[in-house]
């Protein structure tokens, strides 16, 4: 019955409604949102087996892939950075999801009724992350002017908060929101 209750509280969590979009950061906040929720699954995979969270190969593998992605639609010629940019929100990306995964592992350990019910592979995740990814890249280079305001902050803030709201994030992923996103606003004296 608790692994029933598991199963359909990560279900419920991967159906959440994304936020309405009365920001235009909204849509770029929540899809970092959206990535972080996939770390449930990824957890559950990694816990049952016996993998561990970390992957430093992988995730080198993944920020070098987005970094020669950056390279190739470089949107700014004025920002040289702007590859660089994105290897740090993605890791920051990955720091928050991963902080995640050690949470769920956590509370697997001191509960192990709560554990998952064996899983899938990860292809299924991987697929989501990397659209999500996509839709990350896409949606830097809609917003890049708002990106390097001075009401981007601002801007931010409101939308991780709408985000939150609307997905009825509790404190570990609101603070895994905060870590995700927050290299997003470039410093003024940038580009």
């Amino acid at each position: 019955m608790v692994k029933a209750f598991v199963a359909g509280l990560i279900t419920a969590l991967l159906l959440a409604p994304p936020a309405r979009a009365d920001n235009s950061l909204t849509v770029l906040i929540d899809a970092a949102a959206e990535r972080l929720q996939i770390a449930e699954p990824v957890a559950a995979h990694k816990w049952n087996t016996h993998t561990a969270i970390e992957d430093p190969a992988r995730v080198e593998q993944e920020l070098a892939t987005l970094r020669a992605e950056a390279e190739a639609h470089q949107i700014d010629p004025n920002y040289p950075d702007y590859p660089d940019y994105i290897v740090t929100i993605f890791g920051d990306q990955v720091r928050a999801t991963e902080a995640i995964e050690y949470s769920k592992f956590a509370q697997w350990k001191l509960d192990g009724a709560a554990a998952p019910p064996p899983s899938q592979d990860l292809s299924a995740s991987r697929a989501q992350i990397d659209a999500l990814n996509t839709k990350i890249l896409s949606q830097i280079s809609l917003n890049w002017g708002l990106l390097r305001s001075p009401s981007c902050e601002r801007g931010v803030d409101e939308a991780r908060a709408e985000v939150i709201r609307a997905r009825r994030f509790d404190d570990l992923y609101q603070r895994a929101l905060d870590t995700a996103t927050r290299s997003y606003c470039l410093p003024q004296s940038a580009g």
